[in-house]
C-alpha cells in the first residue's frame, strides 16, 4: 500500500535530516535503515539514486536559512557586502572542486568497494578516534580563523582535501570537514558553517550525477517512486531547518568528543550486526 510506502519515505527523511549535518555518517544510519525497511519493488538502481537525491531535501534547508547571506543579488547589500558573498562562495567552489573532480572519476569503484557493513562501521570507528583525538589535541588552542571573511583561499581548498576523505561511506561529509577545518586552524563555529555552505554544489552535483546514471541505466521511475522520493526530501528539508539551528547552537558551547563517542559505539553495533549476518544469515 501507498500509506505504508509513505511512512518508510517519512523515516528515512528524518534519518537523513539528523544524520546529513551531525557528524555521524548519513550512509551508516541509512544503510541500517535498508537492513530493516525496504520499499516494495525498490530496484537497486532506484535504491542507490534514492540514497543521493534524498540528501537534496537536506541541502535546499542550508539554501533558505542562508538565503540572504549567499546571496550576491540581495538588495541593500553594499558594495563590500557583495564583495565577501562573492568571495564566499569562491572559496566554496575552490573546496569543492578536488571531492568533485575524484567523485566523479571513482563513484562507481567507491560504491563497489565500500558500500558495505564492515566498512562503513570501521569508518564510523576509526573517524570517532579521530574526533576525540583532535577534541583533546586542540583542547586550549586558539583557534587562527573565527570569521569565514578571514578563511584564507588555501586554507578552504586544503579544508576540500578533508572532504575527498567523505567519498569512502561511513566517513561523513560533514565530519571530515569539520575536523579538518580544526586540524587547519578555525574554530568550531567557523569549520561548522563552512561545511554547511560546501555541501551546496557538492551535494547538488552528486545528485545530478546519479540521476544521470539512473536515466542511463535505462531504469524507469514511477509515479510512485517519485512521489515518495519527494516525500523523502520534503521531510529531510523539514528536519535539516531544525538540526542545522540546533548544531550552530551546540558548537558554540561544546566540542564534538560526544559524537565521536557515539560515532565508535555505532560502529561497534554494526560489526557486531555484520558477523551475525554471516555467521546466521
Amino acid at each position: 500500500m501507498l500509506f505504508f510506502e509513505i511512512i518508510k519515505a517519512i523515516i528515512f527523511g528524518i534519518v537523513e535530516g539528523i544524520t546529513e549535518w551531525l557528524p555521524i555518517s548519513s550512509t551508516g544510519h541509512l544503510i541500517l535503515v535498508e537492513e530493516f525497511i525496504h520499499f516494495n519493488n525498490a530496484n537497486a538502481a532506484f535504491t542507490n539514486m534514492f540514497n543521493v537525491v534524498i540528501q537534496l531535501g537536506a541541502i535546499l534547508a542550508v539554501v533558505v536559512i542562508y538565503f540572504d547571506r549567499l546571496n550576491p543579488f540581495k538588495s541593500g547589500k553594499t558594495a563590500r557586502e557583495v564583495q565577501i558573498t562573492w568571495q564566499l562562495w569562491a572559496k566554496v567552489i575552490l573546496s569543492a572542486l578536488p571531492a568533485a573532480v575524484i567523485g566523479l572519476i571513482f563513484d562507481d569503484w567507491l560504491d563497489a568497494h565500500f558500500q558495505n557493513f564492515f566498512s562503513v562501521a570501521l569508518m564510523l570507528i576509526l573517524y570517532g578516534i579521530a574526533f576525540i583525538y583532535v577534541e583533546r589535541r586542540h583542547q586550549g588552542v586558539e583557534p587562527q580563523v573565527t570569521h569565514l571573511v578571514s578563511l584564507p583561499y588555501k586554507t578552504a581548498f586544503f579544508i576540500g582535501l578533508f572532504q575527498v576523505l567523505s567519498l569512502i561511506p561511513g566517513t561523513s561529509r560533514s565530519g571530515a570537514t569539520i575536523l579538518g577545518g580544526i586540524l587547519l586552524g578555525t574554530s568550531r563555529q567557523i569549520a561548522t558553517e563552512f561545511t554547511f555552505f560546501l555541501g551546496i554544489p557538492i551535494m547538488f552535483g552528486a545528485s545530478l550525477v546519479k540521476v544521470l546514471k539512473f536515466i542511463v541505466s535505462g531504469t524507469i521511475l514511477t509515479g510512485s517512486q517519485l512521489f515518495i522520493l519527494l516525500v523523502a526530501m520534503l521531510v529531510a528539508f523539514a528536519v535539516s531547518l531544525y538540526v542545522i539551528r540546533f548544531l550552530t547552537d551546540y558548537v558554540k558551547n561544546h566540542d564534538f568528543t560526544f559524537f565521536g563517542k557515539y560515532r565508535i559505539g555505532l560502529g561497534i553495533f554494526l560489526l557486531f550486526y555484520g558477523l551475525m549476518k554471516v555467521l546466521f544469515g
